[in-house]
């Protein structure tokens, strides 16, 4: 998607609110508005964010061009040219704060808090939300995979099972994100400096008379980089022992086998005996990779069955996030602008978990400094000074305010950091290295028991006193106004 003619990428309501906050002259009021998700995904203890380089490039390049304008002028709507005029100037001029990406996150906490004119606040939340639920849900997956395999190396082998392009190449980066070392997408790699991995198709075997003889021509073609997919006809009558047979002339000429893959049958039958037959023929370097609609919980009982599998190749279950393929992230209007000043709205829901919490707030991570390990995560009014003075705090869970304890003692990581000021990018975006690298530190932030697969123990966000008071007002005035 051309990242320069993206005003449209948005959805038809809002050019509808955006017209008619202009027909009602409030498209210059000021708004507050929160993006979060409200439930974990795949039943994980905590989300990985990720998309932000793609909302940077999005907001910078956010401009409505001449067809997007002509095309708005043939909407049944039959917008007023004047209203089209007022397009042709937008561009982003408001503030964005956001978490970093690779941040181990959890619902109900601003990911993301946009405070700009109603106009472009409202224009950006369809855009802004693909890509953060999109992306945070793959590099989700990500690590969630990681945590199974544990040192054993992961590619993404997702590309031609994503749901199209743009899937592919974005997923492949959150995947990187979330732990996997290398990926089968090129684009990705050309695109942001994934390192690229790739063996061989059965229709290469199949291309030969024999197997032995297609694998001899593959390896004189890459002699560095052999790696053979040994399940075409029979793997262990087969494919592993030509795999031997080429290992060994290889070793003579002083170059290896560096891997087989395992792609049907069963992998952890298959990939012990194989590595049986390698050992014994002296190959004991040689790795063996594994795919074949790979996920955690396939990867975690191949383990427990003693799998002999160094490289894990995942595709589908990863790039589409199979078991839950939405985050469902949501865009929240908190705080709206009256006479200079700005007033905490609410939304009030029959479901409880829908109601909003009211106001511009900060959010940050409050840390043990003994055990440098994360206690809770805290969201405060951004008025409140009681966390940047270090003063004493009261940690509770809103749904269960009896739960609580005062913390005097704590470090505190500011969750929500400046991106946009004003219009203007104030934020160095990292290398993609970079963000691998916090991405692990936030790991090491965390006991195992909030990062494990099954059953994970649950992650406290709370809300300071004055912010739950706020709400709790707030509920009360508009239940006595409905009474």
């Amino acid at each position: 998607m051309n990242a320069e003619a993206m005003a449209l990428h948005t959805d038809k309501y809002q050019i509808n609110m955006m017209y008619a906050h202009w027909v009602n002259g409030t498209h210059n009021q000021m708004a507050v508005f929160d993006a979060y998700f409200r439930k974990l995904p795949f039943g994980n203890g905590f989300a990985v964010f990720a998309g932000l380089e793609r909302i940077v490039n999005y907001i910078k390049q956010l401009h409505f061009d001449e067809e997007a304008i002509q095309y708005l002028a043939e909407q049944e709507e039959q917008y007023d040219p004047r209203f089209l005029d007022e397009l042709r100037q937008l561009r982003f001029t408001g503030n964005l704060h956001a978490v970093k990406e690779g941040t181990l996150v959890f619902p109900n906490e601003p990911l993301i808090r946009v405070e700009a004119r109603l106009f472009e606040a409202q224009l950006i939340e369809t855009a802004m939300l693909n890509f953060m639920n999109f992306q945070t849900l793959i590099a989700t997956k990500a690590a969630r995979i990681r945590q199974v395999v544990g040192k054993d190396i992961l590619l993404e082998f997702g590309t031609r099972r994503a749901q199209e392009a743009d899937a592919a190449v974005w997923g492949a980066r959150a995947a990187f994100i979330g732990g996997f070392d290398a990926t089968s997408n090129m684009l990705a790699g050309q695109q942001f400096g994934i390192p690229t991995k790739g063996t061989h198709a059965h229709a290469w075997v199949q291309s030969f008379d024999t197997e032995e003889e297609a694998f001899e021509k593959f390896a004189k073609a890459l002699p560095n980089q052999v790696s053979l997919l040994v399940d075409t006809y029979d793997t262990l009558k087969s494919g592993v022992p030509h795999a031997i047979a080429l290992g060994k002339k290889l070793a003579e000429k002083g170059k290896r086998l560096q891997s087989i893959r395992l792609d049907s049958g069963d992998i952890a039958y298959l990939s012990i005996h194989a590595r049986e037959m390698l050992d014994e023929a002296g190959l004991t370097d040689v790795l063996i990779v594994a795919s074949n609609d790979l996920d955690e919980n396939t990867i975690s009982d191949l383990k427990a069955q003693g799998a002999q599998v160094d490289i894990w190749g995942v595709g589908t279950q990863l790039i589409t996030a199979a078991d839950q393929p939405a985050l469902g992230g949501v865009y929240k209007i908190v705080a709206l602008e009256r006479n200079g000043e700005y007033h905490p709205t609410i939304k009030i829901s029959g479901n409880p978990e829908k109601v909003t919490t009211p106001g511009k707030k900060d959010v940050y991570r409050i840390i043990d400094p003994n055990r440098g390990k994360a206690l809770a995560d805290y969201i405060c009014l951004s008025e409140e000074d009681e966390v940047k003075q270090g003063t004493r705090i009261k940690l509770f869970d809103p749904m269960h305010p009896y739960l609580h304890r005062h913390v005097q003692d704590y470090e505190t990581q500011v969750m929500l950091t400046p991106i946009f000021v004003a219009g203007e990018l104030v934020y160095e975006l990292p290398t993609l290295e970079e963000i691998r690298t916090y991405h692990k530190d936030q790991l090491q932030l965390f006991w195992p028991q909030y990062l494990r697969k099954m059953n994970p123990h649950v992650y406290h966000v709370d809300l300071s006193l004055a912010t739950w008071d706020m709400k709790r007002k707030l509920l009360e005035e508009h239940m006595q106004e409905l009474n």
